[in-house]
């Protein structure tokens, strides 16, 4: 292990223009629970499968059902950026990342001070009415009973998150895509790369270095320069940036 974390220090040294590819695995440490894991939330026991209910479909067709499972699982905020968010940060307040795509809705990213954060699919501090287009912040749908409801107009805020069946922000991908295809190193972090669009968007790097940093293996671990399956927190802080 010594060995791995020695060439990632060099490989951080050498580049210019790292981009970080985060998913669920990153914030485990923060306190909020991942999807695919033993203790992830696709294998707790609900009504419906948590695949199911965060559907465009079940949405439509069951909304307080939805926001039942949405409030009591996937609104963490009083979560805090960790060591993993931090890092990413000061490379990107040193010049040397280009900022971060991630799978993650949670904004830690950007609480921790990161500021190209290309969010594919969305984000909880982001909420809308579907009729009016009125703003409101998580806090609106937390504090809610039932559907939360404009009260400007009445209709159903709802989180500017990517549900399944719906189809990613065309310019937050464009973004992604040209960070990701402008970076000499890419670090994928925390992710088992099997969600596409997202996953897909890694084969737009021909830079010099792809890392993989994840406890569980990927369809990618063959074509990293680097795989290091391991905890964040056993790496990352031995990594002078």
């Amino acid at each position: 292990m010594e060995d791995k974390i020695q060439k990632l220090q060099e490989i951080i040294d050498g580049a210019k223009h790292i981009v970080f590819f985060t998913g669920a695995g990153v914030s485990t440490d923060s306190g909020i629970p991942d999807f695919r894991s033993q203790d992830g939330l696709y294998n707790q026991q609900y009504r419906y499968p948590p695949e199911t209910i965060i559907s465009r479909s079940f949405f439509e067709a069951d909304p307080e059902e939805f926001y039942r499972f949405y409030k009591d699982k996937m609104l963490y905020l009083d979560a805090e950026p960790n060591y993993t968010h931090k890092f990413m940060a000061e490379l990107e307040k040193k010049g040397k990342s280009l900022g971060v795509v991630t799978q993650n809705i949670d904004g830690l990213h950007q609480k921790a001070g990161s500021k190209r954060v290309y969010e594919l699919h969305g984000s909880v501090l982001r909420n809308y009415c579907m009729d009016c287009n009125a703003f409101y912040p998580a806090e609106f749908i937390a504090d809610s009973k039932g559907i939360p409801r404009c009260p400007k107009c009445g209709g159903i805020v709802k989180p500017d998150v990517v549900l399944y069946e719906e189809g990613l922000n065309s310019a937050v991908v464009n973004g992604a895509v040209a960070a990701i295809a402008s970076a000499d190193v890419l670090i994928v972090l925390g992710t088992s790369l099997v969600v596409y669009p997202a996953a897909g968007l890694i084969r737009y790097f021909h830079g010099k270095h792809l890392v993989l940093i994840n406890r569980s293996v990927t369809a990618y671990d063959s074509e990293a320069d680097l795989l290091i399956q391991d905890s964040f927190a056993n790496v990352l802080p031995k990594i002078k940036i």
